[in-house]
């Protein structure tokens, strides 16, 4: 049973068609914040996502197997098993639709329509319906086609072409921020759309892209290259306009500092005991330390290789240098901070398993935002569902 829960999206109801990451994260984002979201899933296996490793077993019933990273973006939503190629499914689906306050899919461009599922045929029976595409390169134009994974959107976005080090082989960012970006953007958007639906009594589209997305977050090096007409290139951890930014290696490992402005420049050259350095002409200003910054390093690492990591960021912070270890995941998840934030949240599975995943990392005063629901068997809520939204 779904109940109020003084949310601040009690009361939404949210229907999922989405499979993987983009789809299910956007609608996992309103799902933390209170909506009653129904995860659409194929009864013949249902999101594919739930067959990915790892898999945490149980041996409470009978090592069933249940995925951690299906749970990570599937948490406080419920499961509904309907064959949307079935005709009675498929009136089902609508008349479910009907009581919807929103509409998450991505399907490929043009499927749901051949299926009467497309935003024209849904809105003659929810004239107030939110209803939001998410697809690799939007509902039209010449790429709407094609087919998309984050990889490759990541790719021809141009992210991968200022990613690594320079003259090195392309490589990814190591987390997926096109379906994620674009789960974010959906969402937002979204919550956007809800007040103006309040206000006018009539829905809208939504058509969200992660190409779309990619160069949204992209600001920097799009002005980049409007500004000089020379597109930006890959700096491994450094930064086209500041100096010293970026890693460094220590006697035991590599650390990063981001000296970003003159006042903590002279910090870092005080740090290293270099204060020689304040007055050379290649490094006396921001843009001269960027310009020169390939001999910058080169003199700043001598100095970093005589101390370990511990050191320097004890040195660094000491000085208002922003400076940081560069951890693992396992790391960081253990770290004081993070407990400090309380957002790493145990959580049971439906094996009855338990694990932990990061809760919604934003506090809203007033608001319990950290508390986490299982994620759903596949088809779990069919009859929960119906009998609530339908009766």
């Amino acid at each position: 049973m779904f109940k109020d829960n003084g949310k601040p999206l009690s009361g939404i109801r949210v229907i999922e068609l989405g499979q993987i990451a983009a789809g299910p994260f956007a609608s996992s984002l309103l799902a933390d914040l209170g909506a009653d979201v129904i995860k659409i899933e194929n009864p013949k296996g249902g999101d594919g996502m739930r067959q990915w490793p790892p898999l945490n077993i149980s041996e409470q019933k009978n090592n069933e197997a249940y995925s951690e990273n299906f749970a990570s973006v599937n948490r406080n939503k419920r499961s509904v098993a309907l064959n949307i190629k079935d005709p009675s499914d498929v009136g089902l689906l609508k008349r479910l639709v009907s009581k919807a306050t929103i509409l998450i899919e991505n399907y490929r461009p043009g499927v749901l329509k051949k299926l009467s599922l497309g935003y024209n045929d849904l809105k003659k029976i929810n004239k107030k319906l939110i209803y939001c595409s998410i697809s690799g390169y939007g509902q039209t134009g010449p790429y709407s086609d094609k087919g998309a994974f984050d990889v490759t959107v990541q790719a021809i976005s141009g992210i991968m072409s200022v990613t690594g080090e320079k003259d090195t082989s392309p490589v990814k960012c190591g987390v997926p921020i096109g379906d994620f970006c674009t789960g974010l953007y959906a969402s937002y958007t979204i919550m956007a759309m809800l007040r103006r639906v309040e206000q006018s009594g009539e829905g809208t589209y939504i058509d969200c892209s992660m190409i779309g997305s990619l160069l949204g977050i992209s600001a920097l090096q799009t002005s980049e290259y409007f500004g000089n007409n020379k597109a930006p290139e890959k700096l491994g951890s450094a930064h086209s306009r500041n100096a010293p930014y970026q890693a460094f290696k220590a006697s035991d490992a590599f650390f990063v500092i981001a000296a970003g402005n003159d006042k903590l420049w002279f910090e870092v050259c005080e740090a290293v005991e270099m204060e020689y350095l304040k007055n050379d002409t290649r490094f006396k200003t921001q843009s001269d330390r960027a310009k020169n910054q390939d001999e910058l390093s080169k003199i700043l690492t001598k100095m970093f290789i005589k101390h370990n990591v511990k050191h320097w960021l004890r040195e660094m912070d000491k000085r208002k240098v922003p400076c940081a270890p560069i951890n693992n995941f396992e790391t960081i998840l253990k770290d004081k901070h993070i407990k400090h934030m309380e957002i790493v949240k145990p959580i049971t599975l439906p094996n009855g398993s338990q694990t932990y995943s990061v809760a919604f990392p934003i506090s809203i005063e007033g608001v319990e935002t950290k508390d986490l629901k299982m994620p759903p068997e596949l088809g779990e809520h069919n009859e929960e569902v119906i009998c609530e939204w339908l009766n």
